[in-house]
């Protein structure tokens, strides 16, 4: 059989067309996936990386707090950091010319590496006295934190405010230490 010019040139576009269809089928196509799948992959591992290098550096930055927080003021009994506060507390307001009207602790039942100990407290005092006692409790070397804070006039336009504080810390217990009782209290063996 004999092509004619016109139907060998339609058999080598047919052969052309089907032959680079073929090509991006089985070579083109695979190889641009896998390159965008690269890609991807390459940037998930360039994010992961700068939050690595982001808790190292973070983690280099915090080390010495941590140390400080445990050579000064993290306890291992809640007891003991409740009592730390609590006298911290009443020797800053003391200091600051504060007046404090009620300085309760709240031990919360929570399991964690580092339970919690609330504090609410509330008193008056002038606006330099409140301020220099929120500076010295957002300055502590023991892990102490204000959550929340409300300051209001006493008489308006003077300045005596009153205010309430609700503050946190956390201690860090001993792995074979006992959690102490949500209520405060201690269980003595053979007694009520």
């Amino acid at each position: 059989m004999v092509l004619t010019k016109r139907e060998r040139y339609v058999l080598i576009g047919t052969c052309l067309a089907v032959g680079a269809l073929a090509l991006d089928r089985f070579v083109v196509s695979p190889l641009l996936d896998r390159r965008a799948e690269a890609e991807a992959q390459r940037t998930s591992l360039t994010r992961k990386l700068n939050q690595a290098r982001a808790l190292l550096e973070r983690q280099r930055l915090l080390t010495p707090r941590w140390q400080e927080m445990l050579r000064t003021g993290m306890k291992s009994d809640p007891a003991e950091s409740e009592s730390q506060v609590l006298h911290a507390l009443r020797n800053w307001a003391e200091e600051c010319g504060i007046t404090l009207s009620l300085l309760k602790p709240e031990r919360l039942t929570e399991k964690s590496r580092l339970p919690q100990i609330a504090f609410q407290a509330s008193g008056s005092g002038n606006m330099n006295a409140v301020a220099r006692l929120l500076w010295r409790i957002q300055t502590a070397g023991s892990p102490l934190r204000a959550t929340e804070v409300q300051i209001s006039a006493r008489k308006e336009g003077s300045d005596d405010l009153s205010f309430q504080l609700r503050l946190s810390t956390v201690y860090s217990p001993s792995p074979t230490a006992k959690p102490a009782p949500a209520d405060g209290k201690t269980g003595a063996p053979g007694g009520s």
